[in-house]
């Protein structure tokens, strides 16, 4: 019976391929602009009035729609622009650039969070991706009066901190080191400024963010939890612009301007803090403080080739008296060549450099450590808008790193430090990809994609061979795990390639369009990660090192699942989303109870391969408009690891049962909310409930030869105590001077408003007075107000 069916199949197909290809198809072309700046506008919505024809800008503002011949109403909508209206007549292929006008003229000109108008994010297949514009994040209170971006991410479901004061974020249960942060395309390693307290991207510089949290593109990989995209600004290519504040524990300037004629324009932003200036006019020795600077410019050499060349540059350095010196901070630099083909295919090939490197200079101890990362990355991405409905990109990347774990240098003749220096490590990680945006009906829209990646372990250096190839054993005796036994080591060529791994990373997602308010989403992500972040601590730290995979440790893999509702209500003014995902990595690194990692040349005597796994769910319900707007997020999620002891032998870790994660935390509650009362007075808050992380407490304690030795419940089985603040900021716009171009206010902010003393961490000791033992609570913050000033020129 079916195959009586085919031959009526075959011919239904052919006659919808030749009615698509009998009607005459006109391609709308062109790039989006800020008519006040000339930047681009990552994301605007281009659409045909009365069809379902459109699409969104690239990363570029650029775009392309094709359509039958004929007279068209075009929109074209940005949140917190001007909504625009052209008549377009498509009797031939056409280049259309646009600009939009913003709707508010206010020193940080976008209040609302959500990015997409009408159908546009319903529809879209791309799902777990939260975008957040500089105007929202501007809104927000702050540190000591500095805008910080991660911080307003960690408001948002699935995304949290590790504790106050801690570098890094972590995302649906994942380690920080599973985070690919890229700014300007350039990979980031430390994203925290003096210790955690702020992030190195200064919001001045920065034009727009996304964060994946799941459904990550295939153009993306090298990171298993999340990929963050930060763009910088492009520059001013109308007027020069000055814009900055003055802030109690930092200031900021950033200038903007055309250049070439108005081909170009540039970019310049720095930031530095004060503290250290003020530390030693007070006559302290100990110092503290931190810049970044950050660089752009481009020049269009015809509408179809546009060069842009971009760099980041920041530093802290840490000093306590004359015995304590640590330096560290990243470095990149982008030189990127867009091109346009044709009306239907865009281009982008990017050379990127980037370094993240720290020093370490202990007097007392008499010697100085020195380690670093380098990356050269080469990538090509190709978008081909073949027709409405159907866009492919494709392409491929490769990026060498190169690993100096340290080199440790005595500082005096004296010094009873050898020099040392650890092997450095080199390796080569390579992909290619193809990703298709799919309109398969007015309803049902999908993402779907293939990643190829390759890693290479690259040689220069030996590899030590072990008795049983056990880098790790189990003393059943004493109950511990010991290193293994080195036997012999290999010492490898520059040239030769010590092992590799190559993996296939299939992406997809689906959004089915129920009615015009609401949309179900389904996604699967597959991804490999072949670096590893060796820490023991519970946050990053300077000194936190970076390894590749070779021959005894595998790279991270991970797949994704999730399922999603999206819902908008009351004209759009409010929209709710509510995500569930399940995650597991395999080959996950954990530290064996008194592991030592620094000065190790053998890091695999240190460790076990686990796995992990992470699920939970994401509610977010958010006000759009008006001049009360802001959100609820609540996250209620697992984040467990499981480390049996394999072939080393022995029970693994906490007896090879699942244990919660440094990062594990059940309940997660922000709300912000930001009110504008008038032109002059506006309010913002910020309230924050979390569980407290697992920690390790002692459970006992036992004397031997006069020594009280302390016993350790199973890992991460207590928790600190729950986690909660108040924050809140007060912004006064004053009126306009007679100068229209210049803008101010002030921005009083209160963080932990009513005085909260988190818990940071709790210790254990004795009191040598009364012999009793004794819990100590570090606290980091009390209530910490700052006043700043901002400007715009």
């Amino acid at each position: 019976m079916n195959s009586k069916k085919i031959p009526w199949v075959m011919v239904v197909l052919v006659l919808n391929s030749f009615w698509s290809f009998s009607q005459t198809n006109y391609t709308l072309s062109g790039t989006i602009r800020d008519n006040n700046n000339g930047e681009t506008l990552y994301g605007a919505s281009i659409f045909l009035a009365g069809t379902t024809i459109g699409t969104t800008t690239n990363e570029y503002g650029f775009y392309s729609i094709t359509a039958p011949e004929g007279i068209y109403e075009l929109n074209v909508s940005y949140m917190g622009f001007t909504d625009v209206k052209i008549k377009v007549n498509l009797h031939a292929d056409v280049k259309k650039d646009i600009e939009i006008e913003q709707l508010s003229t206010e020193l940080n000109e976008v209040i609302v969070t959500a990015e997409e108008p009408e159908k546009a994010l319903l529809r879209k297949p791309e799902m777990s991706v939260l975008k957040m514009n500089i105007g929202t994040v501007k809104k927000m209170p702050v540190v000591l009066g500095e805008v910080d971006i991660l911080k307003s991410l960690q408001l948002l479901p699935g995304v949290t901190n590790n504790g106050e004061g801690t570098g890094g974020f972590h995302v649906r249960g994942g380690a920080q080191d599973q985070n690919l942060v890229l700014l300007d395309e350039a990979i980031i390693y430390n994203t925290s400024h003096m210790f955690g307290f702020f992030s190195v991207f200064n919001a001045d510089a920065i034009k727009d963010l996304k964060l994946y949290k799941g459904g990550i593109p295939a153009r993306f990989g090298g990171r298993v939890s999340s990929v963050l995209d930060i763009r910088q600004k492009d520059g001013n290519n109308k007027n020069f612009a000055l814009t900055g504040g003055i802030g109690a524990i930092s200031s900021r300037l950033t200038a903007e301007g055309p250049m070439f004629k108005n081909k170009g324009s540039f970019l310049v932003a720095g930031r530095r803090s004060y503290l250290d200036l003020f530390l030693k006019a007070a006559g302290e020795e100990n110092s503290v403080m931190f810049y970044d600077l950050n660089l752009k410019t481009n020049y269009s050499i015809n509408p179809n080739n546009r060069i842009y060349l971009s760099g980041y540059f920041g530093r802290d350095a840490f000093e306590i008296g004359q015995s304590f010196a640590s330096s560290y901070g990243n470095a990149s630099g982008n030189l990127r060549w867009n091109h346009i083909f044709n009306d239907k295919l865009f281009s982008n090939l990017s050379a990127i450099v980037s370094r993240y490197d720290y020093d370490l200079d202990l007097d007392f101890e008499e010697f100085e450590w020195m380690s670093s990362i380098n990356n050269y990355n080469l990538k090509y991405d190709f978008k081909y808008y073949l027709n409405d409905g159907f866009t492919l990109g494709f392409g491929a990347s490769s990026l060498l790193y190169e690993f100096d774990p340290g080199q440790i240098k005595p500082t005096s003749e004296t010094s009873a430090i050898n020099p040392l220096a650890l092997d450095k490590k080199r390796a080569l990680e390579s992909a290619v990809y193809v990703n298709a945006e799919h309109k398969l009906s007015n309803r049902l829209t999908a993402q779907y994609g293939l990643r190829l990646s390759g890693f290479s372990r690259l040689g220069g250096q030996p590899i030590s061979i072990y008795q049983n190839n056990q880098p790790v054993v189990y003393n059943s005796d004493l109950e511990i795990y010991e290193r293994g036994e080195v036997i012999d080591e290999t010492t490898y060529k520059k040239s030769d390639v010590i092992t590799s791994f190559r993996n296939l990373e299939p992406r997809a997602s689906l959004a089915y369009l129920i009615n015009d308010n609401s949309s179900l989403k389904a996604g699967f992500s597959r991804t490999a990660q072949y670096i590893h972040l060796l820490s023991n601590t519970s946050s990053v730290t300077p000194l936190d090192v970076w390894t590749p995979s070779g021959p005894f440790i595998k790279p991270q893999l991970s797949n994704q699942y999730a399922l999603g509702y999206f819902y908008d209500f009351k004209d759009k003014k409010y929209s709710l989303e509510v995500e569930g995902y399940f995650k597991t990595v395999a080959n996950r690194i954990d530290y064996i109870d008194g592991s030592d990692l620094i000065g190790q040349n053998t890091i695999e005597t240190e460790i076990l391969n686990g796995e992990m796994r992470a699920y939970g769910l994401e509610l977010l319900l958010r006000k759009n408009t008006g001049n009360f707007t802001g959100w609820l997020a609540y996250t209620w999620s697992k984040s467990e690891q499981r480390t049996l002891g394999d072939t080393a032998g022995g029970p693994g870790i906490a007896n090879g049962n699942w244990y919660p994660t440094f990062f594990d935390r059940t309940h997660d509650i922000s709300i912000s909310g930001a009110y504008r009362l008038n032109d002059h007075w506006s309010f913002g808050t910020n309230l924050v409930y979390q569980t407290g992380r697992p920690v390790t407490y002692p459970n006992g304690q036992y004397s031997y030869e006069g020594v009280s030795i302390a016993s350790y419940a199973s890992r991460n089985s207590d928790r600190l105590p729950a986690y909660h603040r108040l924050d809140a900021s007060i912004t006064y716009t004053p009126k306009k001077s007679l100068n229209k171009r210049f803008k101010g206010e002030w921005v009083l902010s209160i963080y932990n408003l009513y005085h909260r003393k988190n818990a940071a961490s709790i210790s254990f000791g004795q009191n040598f007075e009364t012999g009793a033992n004794e819990a100590t609570r570090t606290a980091i913050f009390g209530i910490l107000p700052s006043i700043t000033y901002n400007f715009k020129f």
